[in-house]
């Protein structure tokens, strides 16, 4: 008979871990109340997945989680990879930032394990919750062979979605999460059935670890609109490293915002333009002449995901052409 693996489940808090008055909440609850042995032992038949052991590494809603989260929660779970005891890990975490906790491990975590990161739109006191089939979604991805080497992945309403990929795009439905590629697999029954694999190169194929990471350069994020302001614009970039600027359509900058960063580039702020849009691709030197004003672009990332990429871009090169080719990587 073959032994179970044994997978540490991490508890970060979120929805996952929230409590209502009535079962009718399923959106006015509190965040962050149960404990992760709570959780676990609300779900019994999970224990015949996997050997389990479970601990609180952080309590709140995701909302609140900074650079300085992500280093303790990736810090945490390399550690746990890189012992012999542990076949797996499972974090679960609010869904508000759940994509960029994910994506930051993706890139980062230095170990063919799987790593699995879950959360729930409904709290476990709510009628209909999906709290508990999610969590034994994930453990029975994280304890299965299949798993490995396919880098961080998210786990929510039956399907695996890529960390690289997955948004959530819904404020309030179950199926709140998407990959515009699709899935990467569904769980039935207690299994994962995988259809593609990741194309981009992730975890061991990455040059960032975790593990030497102690500081994260300072990258933010600009969400472009009719009444933007150049003055509001220029006080966001002239503390950061990096701007990622959200643009409308294809990246599109008004007229009276480009001299602005372009200066902000010549002062080696790296300006990259991105879409509001949540989809596509922003085509380099289309919407605008990128190699002559020396902004990036993101390729077909989302704003919020290509902060992190430049953020661990910026930590190994400042060159231009090096942070490009990172976009088209990664």
């Amino acid at each position: 008979m073959t032994a179970k693996p044994n997978i540490v489940v991490i508890g970060t808090g979120g929805t996952i871990a929230g409590q209502g008055k009535a079962a009718v909440n399923t959106s006015a609850y509190l965040c962050s109340v149960l404990g992760i042995d709570e959780i676990l032992d609300a779900i019994p038949h999970a224990f015949a997945l996997a050997n389990l052991r479970a601990e609180q590494l952080l309590q709140t809603g995701s909302e609140n989680f900074n650079n300085d989260h992500l280093l303790v929660i990736g810090k945490r779970v390399a550690e746990l990879l890189a012992r012999q005891d542990v076949d797996g890990v499972v974090v679960t975490h609010g869904t508000d930032t759940i994509e960029e906790t994910a994506y930051f491990l993706h890139l980062t975590l230095k170990s063919s394990k799987p790593a699995v990161v879950v959360g729930a739109m409904r709290p476990p006191s709510a009628m209909s919750s999906d709290a508990a089939l999610n969590l034994y979604d994930a453990l029975a991805v994280a304890a299965h062979p299949s798993s490995r080497s396919m880098g961080t992945l998210v786990v929510a309403n039956n399907e695996i979605h890529s960390a690289r990929d997955v948004v959530k795009s819904n404020s309030f439905k179950l199926e709140a999460f998407h990959s515009p590629y699709g899935a990467l697999g569904y769980v039935i029954e207690g299994e994962p059935r995988y259809y593609r694999r990741p194309a981009r190169a992730h975890t061991l194929d990455t040059p960032w670890s975790v593990e030497t990471l102690d500081v994260l350069p300072k990258v933010d994020i600009v969400y472009a609109y009719g009444a933007l302001e150049a003055q509001a614009v220029e006080s966001i970039a002239a503390n950061a490293r990096g701007l990622i600027y959200a643009g409308t359509g294809n990246g599109n900058v008004a007229r009276h915002l480009v001299d602005m960063l372009c200066n902000a580039a010549r002062r080696g702020v790296q300006v990259v333009r991105a879409s509001r849009t949540g989809a596509g691709i922003v085509l380099r030197n289309g919407a605008q002449p990128d190699d002559d004003y020396g902004w990036l672009t993101v390729d077909d990332q989302v704003p919020q995901k290509a902060r992190l990429l430049l953020t661990l871009a910026l930590t190994s090169s400042a060159d231009r052409r090096a942070l490009q080719a990172v976009f088209e990587r990664y």
